[in-house]
């Protein structure tokens, strides 16, 4: 599989938890992570599972302006989402096959603190404004 974004190809990096192993797709240029339906949500609360998003923030950040991506499974385009604790979080997704968060996103994701809730209500600002 490549990757949708810079299209390199992407290894499988497998986490073990307590009730098993869950393997996810990790770009090898840009280490954006691409996750099959349910394995995000999975990971998110695991100890350790920001270990998976080993990327560069500041590249991720670079690799958001890329819009318009194709799923790496069936081709089709993915939908840009929020995540809706944390609507600063924008990620693409297929409803069919999974998401795709960029370098440093999902560690983001994982970890819900003040001042994302800050930044949410100040993204949430912003939207209404345009």
């Amino acid at each position: 599989m490549d990757c949708p974004k810079c299209h390199a190809s992407m290894e499988e990096v497998t986490l073990s938890t307590l009730t098993g192993g869950v393997t996810v797709d990790r770009c090898k240029n840009c280490h954006g992570i691409w996750f099959d339906i349910g394995e995000a949500e999975a990971l998110k609360d695991k100890w350790m599972s920001d270990y998976v998003d080993s990327g560069d923030p500041g590249v991720g950040r670079d690799h958001k302006k890329i819009r318009d991506i194709d799923c790496p499974r069936c081709g089709k385009r993915m939908q840009e989402l929020s995540d809706p604790l944390q609507i600063h979080i924008q990620y693409e997704a297929c409803d069919e096959h999974g998401m795709y968060f960029d370098a440093g996103e999902f560690t983001d994701y994982k970890y819900e603190t003040l001042m994302d809730i800050f930044r949410g209500f100040v993204f949430a600002v912003r939207k209404e404004k345009e």
